[in-house]
């Protein structure tokens, strides 16, 4: 078996290393990347099929990695390991995974003992191995009364990215009517609502005022926006 690591701390490198060893007798290599970007091309040059990774780091982030490494190698186990269960995060790794996947997401925080069980779950075992902290997440992103579906999650990124309501129902392919009924929703399950007696504008744009509070509430990160722009750009032929 064959396991290569990408993270861009160099402790947290040696740790992963060392619980690797201690969680697969069966691993005969171990290989290691500093960012997002090198572990693209190790993963490519060493055909490993079990990876670990951090998702916050630098010269590509661990989604942008594991997009490019999945799209390669679809069979390909990744278990994330990460300081972050902010739903943006969590929605951006379930964006990428491919039908059919064997993943997990464990935070950094988890015990030794649960890493250990995690990695061989992943990896051996071919489970699906979630924190509850991060499950959670999941469970409310999934269009519950107070989650965002991903419709209206889209349309909260395209919010952020500027766009207008007549921008964003080109780009959908909706009525603007169907829009301006997502972006209703969108506040209302963010708490946002219009506040009379205050002047002629209002207390808020509420448009603005839900990118502020995504921001806040970490719905949105700037990963998501970087995901978004690059998209737009595309979609644009920039």
């Amino acid at each position: 078996m064959k396991v290569l690591i990408i993270e861009d701390d160099p402790l947290h490198r040696s740790y992963l290393h060392e619980a690797v060893r201690a969680a697969l007798p069966e691993c005969d290599t171990v290989l290691e990347a500093e960012n997002g970007h090198a572990g693209e091309v190790q993963a490519r040059q060493s055909r490993a099929e079990h990876v670990v990774m951090d998702l916050q780091m630098s010269e590509r982030n661990g989604i942008e990695a594991a997009r490019t490494i999945w799209r390669e190698r679809p069979d390909t186990k990744i278990l994330f390991w990460s300081n972050y269960s902010d739903e943006a995060y969590v929605r951006g790794v379930a964006r990428i995974v491919p039908e059919g996947a064997t993943y997990g997401y464990v935070l950094k925080s988890t015990s030794d003992e649960r890493l250990k069980l995690a990695l061989r779950g992943v990896f051996i075992e071919s489970q699906c191995v979630i924190d509850r902290e991060v499950r959670g997440i999941q469970q409310k992103s999934l269009g519950t009364a107070h989650g965002l579906s991903d419709a209206e999650y889209e349309i909260l990124v395209d919010v952020a990215l500027g766009l207008t309501d007549k921008a964003i129902a080109q780009r959908k392919k909706l009525s603007l009517r169907s829009v301006q009924n997502r972006l209703q929703q969108l506040y209302e399950k963010l708490d946002l609502y219009e506040e009379p007696g205050n002047g002629p504008e209002g207390w808020y744009n509420l448009r603005m005022r839900a990118v502020a509070v995504a921001l806040l509430r970490k719905v949105l990160n700037a990963s998501a926006l970087e995901r978004g722009e690059r998209e737009l750009r595309s979609a644009r032929g920039n």
